[in-house]
Order: structure tokens, then sequence, then C-alpha cells
């Protein structure tokens, strides 16, 4: 219990002051917590605000259409969130007439529900005692007891979960489950954390072993593959451009993009001009290939690092399907390509 209490008197004196700590109303924490994954607060606050703002209810967000709802998500990442927050949100609107289940069980039956939101939306919003598990209990825990198994290995996460139920105050599961998600983002950092000032420094274990910095333990590494994109933009003669869906799975699903030749290596530029000059486009080839930036946009996912190039493709006549530079802004882009328009390309055209 004074593991828990501390806690719990740390987070009240230190907590930052966010919307969705304001309510016990499912929808925003459930939002925020579908938001939060992979992303930093920092990050997520604006996108929060900016979905409440367009969606005030769950019936707002379940009559949207889907690209409303990707274009205010762009710049987040990780789309197939997006997707399936957009899918969850007509289940709970249209069939269980707008009420979030209210147990973890039913929770984890929710599409892009797993267990750590489960356990969030359960007891922040019905105070149910089940304890929540992301990275940063993860460190805590890990650092606090001196466990170093291997957080990567499915039946550690098991062990945790154990172990973060037995430290649960089951009376105030969710005061004390944000109390130690903010104390591992706030105080117990994953890099040189200010261990003098810890509440928990007289009891910590991985401190008295002078093991700080090398908890938890996490071994195994993500596989990156290199992918090289070579977007072209097709303007025709009504300064007018084609933009296409993009179909099928895998990143950016949905999402709009200019047409691509995707390459097993980084060609050079007379290698790249010379293929594209070879491409027919509605039975037309362009008049003209401008290359549009001298450096090549490196972006990083967390399975694919991305070598990103842009083209200009220039026609003598229109293009069936064009559209112009109004009409397309307002569709879901990767934010890759979405920075390349509005900061570089189209504000110079």
């Amino acid at each position: 219990m004074e593991f828990s209490n501390s806690l719990i008197h740390w987070y009240l004196q230190n907590k930052r002051d966010l919307p969705w700590r304001n309510t016990t109303n499912p929808y925003p924490i459930w939002l925020s917590e579908i938001m939060l994954q992979q992303t930093r607060v920092a990050q997520g606050l604006p996108y929060f605000l900016s979905f409440t703002d367009a969606f005030p209810t769950i019936f707002d967000l379940a009559n949207a259409d889907e690209e409303q709802v990707l274009k205010l998500w762009q710049g987040l990442g990780y789309y197939s969130r997006a997707r399936n927050l957009h899918a969850t949100a007509k289940h709970i609107a249209f069939e269980l007439n707008g009420e979030f289940p209210p147990t973890y069980k039913e929770l984890l039956k929710l599409k892009g529900v797993g267990e750590y939101t489960a356990a969030a939306i359960a007891s922040f919003s019905y105070n149910e005692p089940v304890a929540v598990l992301d990275g940063n209990v993860f460190r805590v825990l890990s650092r606090y007891f001196n466990v170093d198994s291997d957080i990567s290995l499915p039946k550690t996460k098991i062990e945790f979960q154990q172990l973060a139920q037995e430290v649960l105050d089951k009376k105030n599961a969710a005061v004390f489950n944000q109390a130690i998600m903010e104390f591992g983002a706030l105080q117990c950092v994953p890099k040189n954390p200010d261990c003098n000032s810890c509440v928990l420094n007289s009891s910590c274990a991985a401190l008295q072993h002078k093991k700080v910095s090398e908890l938890p333990v996490k071994s195994k590494k993500t596989k990156v593959t290199n992918r090289y994109l070579n977007y072209l933009i097709l303007k025709d003669s009504d300064s007018n451009y084609i933009v296409q869906k993009r179909e099928g799975k895998g990143i950016w699903e949905n999402l709009y993009e200019f047409p691509l030749l995707e390459t097993d290596f980084l060609l050079s530029e007379k290698d790249a001009i010379d293929q594209i000059s070879k491409m027919q486009f509605y039975n037309q080839k362009p008049s003209e290939i401008l290359i549009l930036q001298n450096e090549i946009t490196l972006h990083k996912l967390s399975h694919q690092h991305l070598h990103i190039r842009f083209f200009e493709l220039r026609f003598a006549s229109k293009l069936p399907d064009s559209k112009p530079f109004t009409a397309i802004e307002k569709l879901p882009f990767p934010i890759v390509i979405h920075n390349f328009m509005v900061s570089n390309y189209f504000n110079s055209h």
C-alpha cells in the first residue's frame, strides 16, 4: 500500500490538466486512449481537441464520412487506428444505442480496443479494479521491483499484468492507474530520470542495485524495410492534378496520394527520369519532367523507412479526372505528402 499511496499522492500534486481526465464519460476517454497509442500527449492533444470539436458525441463520429475522419487524423500516423475508431463508433452508436459496454470483458470485444485500452476505459469510466499495462507502467514496475524479464516476450506480459494487478489500489482504480502512467511519463522517464527527486527512491530496488538505466529489458528489435517511392505529380494544361486513393491493406490505406513509381533501390536522377519518360498516362506522355527537390525525404515508420522523391510531369492537354489544388487539399493524405504539398510545392505554383 505504501507504493500505491505514494504514487497517488505524487499524482494529485503533479498531474497534468488534460481534458479527458476531467470526466468519466467513456467517449472522450476512449477517444484519447486510441489517439495516445504510439503518440505522445503533446502531439495527441491538438488532435483530441479537433475531434471533440468536430464530433462532440459518438453519434457525430459515427455519422461522419471516413474521409473527414482520416483528414482530421492526418499526421497522427497508424491510420488503422482511425479506421477502427470510426467502425467502433458506428457499432456503439447504431447497435448499442450510443452506450459503451460497462465492463472490461465487454470493452475488449470492440474493434481496435486491446487489453490496455479496455482496462483504461473500464477503470477511468467505471472504476473497475483492473490494472493498466502500457510502456510507462512496464518501466515503473520493472525498476521499482527490479524485474529483469524481457518485456518483448508474451509470458513477461502475463507476469507484469499480475504484478500490476497486485499493486493496484482496488478502491481507487481510476486514480491509481492514471497515477502510475503519469509517473512513468513525467518522473520515471526512459532516459536519465531524476532519481534524487523521486518519491519512491528510498524503496526502489533498481536504484538500490544501480540498474535504473538497464530496466526494463527489451531485446526484440524491429526489422526495418527500406522502400523507395517516387511520386509523380501530373499537372495538365489547366494546372489541375491527378490524385488516387490508396487501395488494399498496408500503410496509408484509404488515404490519397499522387501516382507512384516504386523501385527496389534508389535510382539516380538520370535513371529515374529515363524510367518515367517511358511511362504513359492516359495514353499520353509528359512534355516535361522536373525533379522537385534536391534531397530525398526520409520518412521513418515503425517497420519501414520510406525514401521519397517528388517529380512534376507536365502535360500539354487536359487529363481526365484531374482536380484543382483547392479540391485535393481537402482530401486526407499521408502527412509526408501533405507537408510537401503545402510547404514546398503548391506554395510556389
